[in-house]
């Protein structure tokens, strides 16, 4: 709704019904109902209206009820109080913030528990391995001591392991 007098006739569209629904209506079946937004087409011709009704189920549904049955009364309000050619057809919308609201706030909570549970593991938590699990630098021994430092029976054939192959290829 870029069209910025359809804007000022949307909000003065949502005044208008929620003064005559805050007057009342002789529905016993309307419920505690809040004007949410209203939007209008271009030309003006429809409005919906967005509301929500605070309450069970049953009053959501006896609400709407009440709302569908007083729409060509509550035209006739609006036709009255707008300064337009046309009086615009009424849709009353249910609004479905209340019931995003909830689920986005049991999200949050989940969030929140399961943040709670990782804080509490890792404040007990160890590190897997060993204490220092990095690779130490060998230490020299000297020329008088066994050059393997492992004694006469250890294995020698591993002590050039970790030292890089030259087989005469060079690295492309």
């Amino acid at each position: 709704m870029a069209n910025p007098r359809a804007r000022k006739v949307a909000d003065r569209i949502k005044e208008v019904v929620a003064k005559r629904l805050d007057k009342g209506l002789r529905d016993p079946r309307l419920g505690f109902v809040t004007i949410t937004d209203v939007q209008v087409t271009g030309d003006l011709q429809h409005a919906s209206i967005f509301y929500t009704v605070y309450g069970t189920d049953q009053e959501r549904a006896d609400s709407a009820a009440a709302l569908t049955a007083a729409t060509g009364m509550l035209r006739t309000e609006v036709g009255r109080n707008l300064n337009t050619r046309l009086t615009p057809s009424l849709e009353f919308i249910p609004d479905g913030v209340p019931e995003n609201a909830a689920s986005i706030e049991a999200l949050l909570r989940e969030a929140r528990e399961r943040d709670e549970l990782t804080h509490s593991s890792a404040a007990t938590a160890q590190y897997a391995g060993d204490p220092d699990p990095y690779v130490k630098p060998r230490e020299w021994v000297g020329d008088d001591a066994d050059t393997s430092g492992l004694g006469d029976d250890a294995d020698t054939s591993r002590l050039g392991d970790d030292a890089p192959a030259d087989d005469g290829e060079q690295a492309r």
